[in-house]
């Protein structure tokens, strides 16, 4: 199997971390304020694409602040 380039990390690691994050939290939100029932699935999905649309993107500009402020405040 062919592996992405190093170069490609910066922004793979964003999208598979939204992706991943996003399904779980809006599985759980979802599930909480509809409860488990037939539509669930249907109603989870919808949330989950909306928010990664959002956060998506959101991520590629809150990483680099995230990143200089815990170089600030962790040691090396």
């Amino acid at each position: 199997m062919k592996k992405l380039p190093a170069s490609w990390h910066k922004y793979a690691l964003p999208i598979c971390t939204t992706f991943f994050m996003t399904f779980l939290v809006s599985g759980v939100a979802t599930g909480r304020a509809l409860g488990v029932n037939p539509q669930m699935f249907r109603d989870w999905m919808s949330s989950w694409m909306i928010s990664w649309v959002i956060a998506a993107p959101a991520m590629y500009f809150v990483m680099p602040q995230v990143r200089r402020l815990l170089d600030r405040i962790t040691e090396k």
